[in-house]
């Protein structure tokens, strides 16, 4: 069985975006980028939601053949352009998109049969066989509320915003944590890397 993984930046209040959305205060440095893309290079799924998807979509298939790419963009990019994409959205279709599969209704058999699938390259590439979920907090919400993530990989940004998107919402029931590892950055982000405790 594969698990669902909620990767997130969230403010130290529980908010993962300010009230229009904004993302200008979460820190992102090469030191992040770099712990960051050792655990998801080991991955070939990621999960997003329709807004996130678009706004990865717009930017990463190119962003490595930029004369001015960063090593990070680079890397990113490859990965992006190799892994199997999900999207969960009701108004898009697959037409035209490359590996990649819109999610649009029942959502719960359709997101179990994927964790019950074998990854589709991790035992030939030693990788893991999680489904990072990127963002998107409307589909977080969606799953979270259908009890189908399995963890949760925060990164605790060293702001307070008062206001703006919860990560959690409408919690109905306890969700119980196990902390596997934390670790702190230069940059003040701390790393709490959880998995439900089920």
């Amino acid at each position: 069985m594969r698990n669902i993984i909620s990767f997130m930046h969230i403010s130290l209040d529980g908010f993962v975006a300010g009230p229009n959305g904004e993302m200008d205060w979460i820190k992102a440095n090469e030191e992040i980028f770099d712990h960051v893309g050792k655990r998801i290079s080991k991955g070939d799924t990621a999960l997003y939601g329709r807004v996130t998807y678009q706004m990865m979509e717009n930017y990463w298939p190119a962003a490595g053949n930029k004369p001015n790419a960063t090593r990070h963009e680079v890397e990113h990019s490859k990965w992006y352009n190799k892994i199997q994409k999900l999207v969960l959205s009701k108004t898009m279709n697959e037409e035209g998109l490359t590996n990649t599969k819109i999610i649009s209704d029942n959502l719960s058999e359709n997101i179990n049969e994927i964790k019950k699938s074998s990854a589709p390259h991790s035992a030939d590439n030693g990788g893991s066989s999680d489904i990072l979920l990127f963002g998107s907090p409307g589909a977080t919400h969606s799953l979270m509320q259908l009890n189908l993530i399995d963890g949760y990989w925060l990164f605790v940004n060293p702001i307070i915003l008062g206001s703006g998107i919860p990560l959690f919402t409408n919690i109905s029931n306890k969700i119980k944590l196990q902390l596997l590892t934390n670790r702190s950055f230069a940059c003040g982000v701390t790393e709490l890397n959880y998995i439900v405790d089920r």
